[in-house]
């Protein structure tokens, strides 16, 4: 479990879990809102399945006080040493509590405690505003690098770090 002691709007804690044979399930039926379905898969199993067979991604289960809220992955690139944030989706319902947010900053702080952690990069949609929203928030700026039709933000990693 990696948890940093962070909470969301409505005072639940929230931590990262490994997946397992118990919330994998739970993982799986995550889905966003019907309006961030251009910006997201239907459901998390598309980010469980990348994980499982692509072995580059790391899925971890987003929890609110113990309960499955959302998905996150995260990997490192081998080339470069960066490490990549991928696959936030939070449940639709559990939206708007900023529970997303506390997932993001505890596993930042999280890859930031590495020794040969530089810099966490991420991408996001370009028309997807609450993304990069929540991301600039956080320290993380556009750079000129492109994945796809994805625009990539980077954050140093001392930005990062909790406390």
């Amino acid at each position: 479990m990696i948890d940093h002691g962070l909470t969301d709007r409505a005072g639940r804690g929230v931590a990262l879990h490994e997946m397992d044979d118990d919330n994998w399930r739970d993982v799986a039926d995550v889905a966003p809102l019907d309006d961030q379905r251009r910006f997201a898969p239907a459901l998390a199993a598309r980010y469980l399945l990348l994980s499982a067979r692509g072995q580059v991604w790391t899925s971890l289960a987003v929890c609110a006080d113990g309960a499955v809220v959302g998905h996150v992955m995260w990997a490192r690139d081998d080339e470069d040493g960066t490490y990549w944030v991928g696959g936030m989706l939070i449940d639709g319902p559990q939206q708007g509590k900023g529970t997303g947010r506390a997932a993001v900053r505890t596993l930042l702080a999280w890859l930031a405690e590495r020794d040969d952690c530089e810099e966490i990069r991420l991408s996001y949609d370009p028309d997807n505003v609450t993304a990069e929203r929540l991301y600039s928030s956080l320290g993380f700026r556009r750079t000129a690098d492109t994945e796809g039709d994805e625009v990539v933000a980077a954050l140093p990693a001392r930005a990062a770090r909790l406390g």
